[in-house]
């Protein structure tokens, strides 16, 4: 049991220190498209900035599934990477259909990818609604002073 934790409080340290990596180099990329954004039109700008952030989401979350499956392969929990990469997706979202599942000595290992999933799509979820947020109230603001 203790080396189900351990290696599972890695795989969250790994993935929840990736998941922040990649929302600091969001905020980067924000701030460098930051006048871009102010200006006018800004309804075509937020329709390929959803785009291109959900798109971003999505890479983290497939990363940090593909890191779990990586390590069921590497543990000999399953057999096949097409194994270990469906039951990570299944755990990793919380769906946990239960059509395949981890041997007895790494099932404390499915709650913690849970938990690492629920987290990260919590936090990344959190930050792409208050980076729009800004962004809107920045160029409400802008339009409201004129467009300076």
């Amino acid at each position: 049991m203790l080396a189900q934790i351990a290696i599972g409080t890695v795989l969250l340290i790994v993935n929840i220190t990736f998941a922040a990596m990649a929302a600091m180099v969001l905020e980067v990329i924000f701030q460098k498209a930051h006048p871009w954004l102010m200006r006018e039109p800004h309804r075509p700008k937020l329709v390929l900035l959803v785009a291109g952030v959900s798109l971003w989401l999505l890479g983290v979350i497939t990363l940090g599934v593909w890191i779990w499956a990586a390590a069921y392969l590497w543990l000999g929990a399953f057999a096949t990477p097409e194994e270990a990469v469906y039951f990570s997706i299944v755990a990793y979202t919380t769906l946990g259909l239960g059509d395949v599942v981890l041997p007895r000595e790494w099932r404390i290992l499915a709650g913690m990818e849970a938990a690492n999933g629920f987290i990260n799509f919590g936090l990344l979820c959190a930050l792409f609604i208050e980076a729009l947020r800004q962004i809107r109230l920045n160029q409400f603001e802008r339009r409201r002073r004129g467009g300076d």
